[in-house]
Order: structure tokens, then sequence, then C-alpha cells
């Protein structure tokens, strides 16, 4: 079982080592291409580890619910799973009040937390998905966050209206994707 976790953990991890060399791109890189001014994206991590803290500090928040947090030039996906509305709305309202945040799209789900398979699922189709937005020719893949959520892919960026129906219709074709939601900002 030992070597059976190390395994998946290490699959994990050269998943998204892989993104990043098909990709082209490393860390520094993505911050050149990204299309959101340094000063957004600074705003942006600080919105998404001030969410992340208020959680943690919140102990059954952080014990009974399982949330990620992305923000994307102040709007906000909140994703993952909640065992009731009460401690779903609690979340919401906690990141709500963050300053900076434009607009929050909830999508936490009501139900148990998702199992390290489920988790390592959406972790290779976020590889799937982000290798075939690079790969087309028709959009610049670089300039999409995706997210994947239980096998549901989130898609964010500051893209043109084309560009993100373009990579809607890419990723509805990928084997195993569930369902696609758009939190795109458009240029």
């Amino acid at each position: 079982m030992k070597k059976l976790a190390i395994a998946m953990i290490s699959l994990t991890l050269l998943q998204g080592c892989a993104v990043a060399v098909i990709a082209g791109i490393g860390a520094g890189a993505a911050s050149i291409n990204d299309r959101r001014t340094l000063g957004a994206q600074v705003d942006d991590q600080s919105i998404e580890v001030k969410a992340h803290s208020l959680i943690a500090e919140n102990a059954v928040l952080e014990e009974q619910t399982r949330v990620q947090v992305v923000s994307l030039n102040g709007t906000v996906l909140v994703v993952g799973q909640s065992p009731s509305k009460e401690l779903r709305s609690q979340v919401i309202s906690i990141i709500s009040n963050i300053q900076g945040i434009r607009k929050v799209h909830n999508q936490i789900r009501i139900g148990n937390k998702t199992t390290f398979g489920t988790r390592t699922n959406d972790s290779w189709l976020t590889t799937k998905v982000k290798t075939e937005l690079i790969a087309s020719d028709k959009i610049d893949g670089s300039a999409i966050k995706v997210v994947t959520e239980d096998s549901e892919v989130f898609l964010m960026g500051l893209v043109k209206t084309n560009e993100a129906n373009i990579a809607v219709d890419i990723v509805r074709h990928i084997n195993g994707v569930s369902r696609v939601y758009k939190a795109f900002q458009t240029m």
C-alpha cells in the first residue's frame, strides 16, 4: 500500500512537471506570459493566501470542508466540498470580505470530501486539458488557467470571446471531463 501511495504521489508530481515542460514555461516565464499586470498577479496571490489562511483559522471549516480558492484579476473561483449549505455559506462569506475581490464564483458542492484517487484523476485531467489548450494553434493556451475538481473543469483567464469559445470546445471533447465552466474575463 505504501508503494502505491508513493507511486501515485510521484505520478501527480510528474504530471505537473510535464505541463511545464510541454508549455515550455517555468514559474517565472508563466508570469511573463500572463495577460494580467504584475500588480494584479501579486494581488491575486495575496487574495488566495488570505482566503486559505482565514479558512484554516476556523477549525470547523478546516476539518469538515475541502476548499480550493483561485483568484484571477480579482475574480475568485471557489471549488471543493462541504457537508452542508451552512458551512458552504460560511466559507463564501469569509472569502467575500477579502479586499480586492470583484466577483466570486461559488462552485462548492454539498457532499463528502473527494478521495485521494479522485484528486489524482483531477490532476491528470488538468494536465490533459492544459496540454490540449497549449497545443492548439487557434488560441494562446498559456493565457488560460485550468482548475479541475471532481472531473469538472473550470477555465479562467483574460481572453477574447472567440478564445473562450474555442477553449470550451476543446475541453468539452477531452475524455474524462464531466462538465466545463467558464469563469473568463473578456478583453
